[in-house]
Order: C-alpha cells, then sequence, then structure tokens
C-alpha cells in the first residue's frame, strides 16, 4: 500500500519538477550570469550578483514599488468587492439561480485575456465611446485622460482578475450554512455582529485563498501594464518580458524574476503576518469566552 501511495504522487511529483523546479532553478542560473556582447543571451562562465545590483537601480526601483502598489491596491479593491457579491450569491440569492450566477462571474474568463484588456483600451481611449458620453452628459469638459496611466493599469487588473476572488469567496461562505447563522441570531446576535463574528471567521480559508489567486498572478501581469499602462504604468513582468523579448538580456530578465519572486513572498508574509496580529485579540476572545462557557 505504501509503494502504492507513491505511486499515485509520481505524476504530480514529475509535473512540479519538470514544469515548476526545474524552470526557476534555470531562472535562478541565469540570474548570477551576464549578457556576452551583442548578439548573446546569456552567459555562466563568470558568476556574480552584478545582475542584481543592477536591476536593483533607482529606474528599475521605481518600477518595484510601482508593482507592489498596484498589486496591494488591486487585491484590496478586489476584495472590497468580491466580498459582498459572493456573500449575495452564496446567503442571499434564491439557489436555483445560484449555478447561472457562477457561469455570469466566470463569463469573462471565456475570452482571451488580451482581448479584454484591449476592450479597456477602446472604453478608456480620449476619443472613446465613454469618454464621448461622459462629455455628452455633462460630467466632464474634456477628454477621458485615464489612459496610459497607473489608473488604467490598476482598473484593468482588478476587471481580469475580480472572478478569483469572488469564486473562492463564495465556496466559503457556502460551506458556512445557514445553521450555525441561525443558531448565533438565536442566541442574541444581530446580522452584523453574526457576520463579523460568526461568517468572517469560517469564511477566513476562502478569503485568504481568494487574495492570494488574485495578488500572485497580478504582481507577474505584464499584459494588462503593457496594453493600459504606457510609460505611467510600468510592472516589474513587462520589464522582465522586455528583458527576455526584446533586450535579448536573460541574465538581467532573470535577476527581475527573482527579484519579483522574493518581492511576492515577503509581502504576501508581512501580510498574513499583519492579519494574524490584529486577528489575535478577537481569537483570545473568543476562546477565554467559550472556556467559561465550558
Amino acid at each position: 500500500m505504501r509503494n502504492l501511495r507513491f505511486g499515485l504522487a509520481v505524476p504530480a511529483w514529475t509535473w512540479l519538477i519538470l514544469f515548476f523546479v526545474l524552470p526557476v532553478g534555470a531562472v535562478i542560473w541565469f540570474s548570477f550570469g551576464y549578457k556576452p556582447g551583442l548578439f548573446g543571451t546569456h552567459a555562466n562562465d563568470i558568476l556574480s550578483f552584478d545582475r542584481y545590483a543592477e536591476a536593483l537601480t533607482p529606474t528599475f526601483f521605481d518600477v518595484f514599488l510601482n508593482t507592489l502598489w498596484v498589486g496591494i491596491t488591486g487585491t484590496v479593491i478586489c476584495l472590497l468587492i468580491g466580498l459582498p457579491v459572493a456573500y449575495w450569491m452564496a446567503v442571499k440569492s434564491p439557489p436555483s439561480i445560484r449555478g447561472l450566477l457562477i457561469a455570469i462571474v466566470m463569463v469573462p474568463y471565456w475570452a482571451n485575456f488580451l482581448v479584454r484588456t484591449i476592450g479597456w483600451q477602446i472604453i478608456l481611449a480620449p476619443e472613446g465611446w465613454f469618454s464621448n458620453l461622459l462629455q455628452g452628459i455633462g460630467l466632464t469638459d474634456a477628454p477621458l485622460e485615464i489612459l496610459y496611466t497607473r489608473s488604467a493599469v490598476l482598473l484593468g487588473v482588478v476587471y481580469n482578475y475580480l472572478p478569483l476572488m469572488i469564486l473562492p469567496l463564495y465556496v466559503a461562505f457556502d460551506r458556512v450554512g445557514d445553521s450555525l447563522r441561525e443558531a448565533s441570531k438565536d442566541l442574541g446576535a444581530n446580522r452584523f455582529s453574526t457576520f463579523v463574528r460568526v461568517t468572517i471567521p469560517l469564511a477566513r480559508p476562502g478569503i485568504i485563498v481568494g487574495a492570494l489567486l488574485v495578488y500572485i498572478p497580478l504582481m507577474g501581469d505584464y499584459i494588462t501594464a503593457t496594453v493600459l499602462g504606457g510609460a505611467q504604468g510600468n510592472m516589474v513582468g513587462q520589464l522582465v518580458a522586455s528583458q527576455f523579448q526584446t533586450a535579448q538580456n536573460w541574465a538581467l530578465g532573470s535577476a527581475m524574476a527573482v527579484l519579483l519572486i522574493l518581492v511576492i513572498m515577503a509581502s504576501a508574509a508581512v501580510i498574513g503576518g499583519l492579519l494574524w496580529l490584529v486577528a489575535l485579540p478577537f481569537r483570545n476572545r473568543y476562546t477565554v469566552t467559550l472556556e467559561e462557557a465550558r
């Protein structure tokens, strides 16, 4: 039986090693090399940390800060929008239409990511129909000047990654069940207290999963920044892609990619620690209450 369990795990381990461990290892290896001449892509006969120092120059560092701002802000906005939507879908909507609501949330994913982003480029263009509409109804006197800015990138990533937040939250709220909420109300809690003290703590795993599903790919996104950001909305993923595809400097692009991975891991750990510290007083309070009840 032990050999059987190991055999069942072989395909997953093989997939993980071939398509994650080896590619990431190659990127880390390339990051210690350099670009050999005008037409070369990488060389590792001389190993150094020079590419990391080059990737942390003030110009690139500003892009890292911009990427971190967009990633955190976009994740928070997705959570603020996705939380009430998922709660309504899982708790307030009739069970007969919940499958339809899930399908509607997934409709954007039926279209190509690049096509959806270009759609926002058309909408936000100064001469586009949305700008003309705002001018026609008198909300603005000048054409809309949001395209090729950081705000346009933020709008694009929220639109593209919002379903990844809604679906885990929907599953989490759906698993809480009506019986626990009804028991909370029977014990004297109002709707707001039940939502804060019962529903949200029990749905916390879904909140964490949704935040990670949005934050990690958002930080590495380069399509949205390329289409909607321009010079003001640069992100690290865009720089990494340009180093590999345009500059042919695989060493510098690999160093940027490794730094991006480290930034994602460090920021996720810091945010998770802060959330744990914020929730600790409430957790201790409820623990004492349960012990007293026993």
